[in-house]
């Protein structure tokens, strides 16, 4: 999930919206068949962030967001699907100021 919202810019009541909108797609998501949530968590912002590169066998590491980057990841969830379509109607309950990036996870068996 991305999103620019600044969270400490939001009132108590912003931010109650926010936590119903993250319940309710949880609750969602339990109650579609063949649907369940895995996992998620919030991120910290891009600033605590540790960018590694690897030339050969030189490492490269820098402090703080990707410099090209326009979005920041603010958080995750894993949600174990039939299909995207699933998740496509599960995520409506998010907040509407989020760009949700969804994406299979590769079956590594």
């Amino acid at each position: 999930m991305f999103g620019t919202v600044g969270w400490g810019s939001l009132s108590e009541t912003e931010r109650g919206s926010y936590y119903a909108q993250h319940r309710a797609f949880a609750d969602a998501v339990d109650q579609r068949p063949g649907c369940r949530l895995v996992g998620g968590n919030a991120l910290t912002g891009g600033a605590d962030a540790t960018m590694v590169r690897f030339a050969g066998a030189h490492q490269a590491v820098t402090q703080g967001p990707y410099a090209g980057a326009t979005d920041q990841l603010g958080g995750y969830y894993e949600v174990e699907a039939p299909a995207t379509g699933d998740v496509l109607e599960l995520v409506r309950h998010l907040p509407s100021s989020y760009t949700i990036e969804i994406r299979p996870v590769l079956d590594s068996a």
